[in-house]
């Protein structure tokens, strides 16, 4: 498919309160089979997702201890983990030290996450990702770990008010470029 025809399909699945102020900008580049292409995406006339510049607005991680050490991050644990770290444990550990056991292990899985996420979001290619997310259900594109999947799902008409406000708690555990086009669309509601 052309650049311009997935082009004109993403943007007829843009909400209506974000027509006009989200834009999508991508190249490639056809002789080069080593070159990804060039991502971006504009909010408002303003590249806020460049995938190659260092400038960009949101916060690009460069190791998985910055993850673990960022206080913005916050990870619900749940009685399960806590079980399961206890069972590990095998002997009497303090409550307060089996949380912090169980929230030390889900960091290290989200870091990994995140950091795979954001590797391969580098290397893809836009058009790739785009034609993906056009044959996926939302449901399945909001609960992807890729990124550009959930930027499009989340800018996309067919989520509803009620939807966006039960994402809170799981939007924090996403890639802040997720969390940014989030409270993009929560700001619209």
């Amino acid at each position: 498919m052309s650049w311009s025809k997935l082009k004109q399909q993403l943007e007829s699945f843009l909400s209506p309160a974000l027509i006009g102020r989200v834009d999508y900008l991508a190249t490639s580049y056809r002789y080069l089979p080593d070159k990804a292409g060039l991502c971006n995406i504009a909010v408002d006339k303003k590249n806020v997702l460049n995938m190659n510049d260092a400038t960009t607005s949101i916060r690009w991680y460069q190791s998985e201890l910055e993850i673990k050490h960022d206080p913005s991050i916050h990870i619900p644990i749940h009685r399960d983990e806590l079980e399961a770290v206890r069972k590990d444990a095998k002997g009497p550990v303090p409550e307060e030290r089996l949380e912090v056991i169980a929230r030390g292990r889900r960091r290290t899985e989200l870091a990994k996450e995140l950091m795979a996420a954001q590797s391969t979001l580098s290397k893809s290619n836009f058009h790739a990702e785009a034609t993906k997310f056009l044959a996926r259900s939302i449901e399945e594109s909001l609960e992807s770990k890729e990124i550009i999947a959930n930027i499009l799902a989340l800018v996309d008409r067919r989520i509803g008010k009620k939807r966006i406000l039960n994402m809170r708690e799981t939007i924090k555990l996403k890639h802040p470029s997720v969390q940014y086009f989030y409270e993009l669309r929560l700001s619209t509601l």
